[in-house]
């Protein structure tokens, strides 16, 4: 299995990834108690650290307010996953349960102020890449498409987009903005892949040990981490060993 980020390469040169695979999981379906905790404290760091500052003005948010710009995003209605969280962790909401390792990534998200995407593996095929929407690729939207109405349907990028897909399908359209809603991590799942992204702010490798760390508590499991840049676009992925 590859990551390939290399098509974004010239156009966005500060791009980098961390993928994580992980194997063997259990993953709780409520947040666990310590989690809990845990995700806790990160709301209220984030509350004392950009509680007075705008959002815009935060830098891992600045930074891919630019990257929407520049692949044409320029309405308020798409914004990053990283923004949407801090947007409603700042005004005073706490991060939506999910489940034990949604909500684990998503504490690592609002920490290192950086975008994380999670799949299913066993609902990927083949490579897995960042790069340009093409003629025909597919989207299934959980939320009913770009109005947000009518349920669950295809919805398509649009072209010049970017966009997160495997060998088959779209799994995240607008970069970061939403995912496929079949490639879902769920607690039923066991081997997940984890995609931690940089656009010119912020260390994924930081990121990623966080994560580890939390998901090992939450989740169990085995796990590898490997990283893409523009000087090295294309990375082999393989499983954790046992």
């Amino acid at each position: 299995m590859q990551i390939d980020i290399s098509e974004l390469a010239e156009a966005f040169p500060e791009f980098r990834v961390a993928v994580v695979l992980f194997d063997g999981l259990s993953i709780p379906p409520i947040r666990p108690e310590p989690l809990d905790r845990a995700i806790a404290e990160r709301e209220a760091a984030a509350l004392e650290r950009f509680g007075a500052t705008e959002l815009s003005a935060i830098d891992g948010v600045a930074a891919w307010r630019r990257a929407y710009r520049a692949f044409g995003i320029k309405k308020t209605s798409y914004r990053s996953s990283v923004e949407r969280l801090m947007k409603n962790v700042l005004a005073g909401r706490r991060l939506p349960g999910i489940n034990g390792f949604v909500d684990a990534y998503n504490a690592v998200s609002l920490a290192h102020v950086l975008p994380i995407g999670a799949d299913d593996l066993d609902h990927v095929a083949g490579d897995i890449a960042f790069r340009f929407a093409r003629p025909g690729d597919s989207f299934l939207d959980m939320a009913g498409g770009e109005d947000g109405e009518g349920g669950a349907g295809e919805d398509p990028p649009k072209p010049g987009e970017v966009v997160y897909a495997d060998g088959e399908k779209v799994l995240c359209r607008r970069w970061n903005w939403r995912q496929d809603m079949r490639s879902l991590v769920l607690p039923a799942t066991r081997r997940a892949v984890v995609t931690i992204q940089s656009n010119g702010w912020g260390s994924v490798e930081a990121a990623a040990d966080d994560l580890l760390r939390l998901v090992a508590g939450t989740s169990g499991g085995r796990a590898a981490v490997f990283v893409a840049g523009r000087d090295r676009p294309r990375v082999e992925i393989v499983p954790p060993a046992v």
